[in-house]
């Protein structure tokens, strides 16, 4: 009788263990899932988290409210959004941004300085929810530096590998993660992912050579996840990637075809810095 007291105590104890683990695991992510929800996201935005999973996604690299996390490229600042109000009480927002004052007047003038201004106005207009959050200039050829090496607890990056392998810079820019990192820091990709022997230039990467890449640089990959898979996604379109959703680069050409598709299959990947 004794030997079933002591045994159902055991699962008792076991059994409230479980539920303290799940409701501490369910608290700790709940500025994350507040600031996917918050209504000081973009409608527009919203309407992507289909396709893009951002909770799912910062869960996955373990984003902590207290950490430092620089995203590179940010764009129009759609995980921006969700980052840097969540980072913004005891953590730190940096955008690794275009360099908006470039030497050559043709591209002071182009895409990238007017997509980092807009970004740097964003963040000035919206600083009672964006905090502290900041950029570094980030713009290879000529600035790759993030900040001071071993100073960040994760770099992330979305859907931007294939702009810097397509010009050959890729590489130098895993090297400057790796250098900002911490050890034990977290490098997390999410990249539209190919199959074997596609070109580059399709706007897709193949898995493998970036997980080789990376080795190569000095990560070792924890884990890679699913979450943003899209089995639907055939990878042989006329403008490549961006035929898909949100670029729909055919115009009304088979729209509905591209809309039913959805946004591309993604690779989903965690790496770390080794402690050294």
């Amino acid at each position: 009788m004794k030997k079933k007291l002591v045994g159902l105590s055991v699962l008792i104890a076991s059994i409230l263990s479980t539920g303290a683990l799940a409701h501490g695991e369910s608290d700790q992510f709940q500025g994350l899932t507040d600031a996917v929800n918050s209504e000081f996201r973009q409608a527009k935005n919203i309407t992507r988290d289909e396709f893009r999973h951002p909770l799912e996604t910062l869960k996955f690299f373990n984003i902590q409210p207290s950490d430092t996390v620089i995203e590179l490229w940010p764009g129009g600042g759609w995980y921006a959004e969700i980052l840097a109000p969540y980072l913004t009480e005891h953590g730190s927002y940096i955008a690794g941004n275009f360099d908006t004052n470039p030497v050559d007047e043709k591209q002071r003038n182009g895409f990238r300085a007017k997509a980092g201004k807009r970004f740097e106005l964003w963040l000035s207009e919206n600083q009672t929810h964006l905090g502290s959050a900041r950029t570094v200039t980030f713009d290879p050829p000529n600035f790759y530096r993030l900040g001071d090496d071993n100073s960040a607890d994760a770099v992330l990056t979305f859907r931007n590998l294939h702009n810097w392998a397509m010009k050959g810079y890729l590489e130098p820019v895993f090297e400057s993660a790796y250098s900002v990192l911490k050890p034990g820091g977290t490098f997390g990709v999410v990249e539209h992912r190919a199959k074997p022997g596609m070109d580059v230039k399709t706007g897709y990467m193949d898995q493998a050579e970036v997980i080789a890449l990376a080795e190569k640089v000095g990560f070792t990959l924890v884990e890679s996840s699913e979450v943003n898979a899209n089995p639907k996604d055939t990878k042989d379109y006329p403008k490549g990637v961006w035929t898909l959703p949100p670029r729909l680069a055919l115009g009304s050409q088979d729209k509905a075809r591209y809309l039913s598709i959805g946004e591309s299959d993604r690779m989903t990947l965690k790496f770390i810095k080794n402690s050294q």
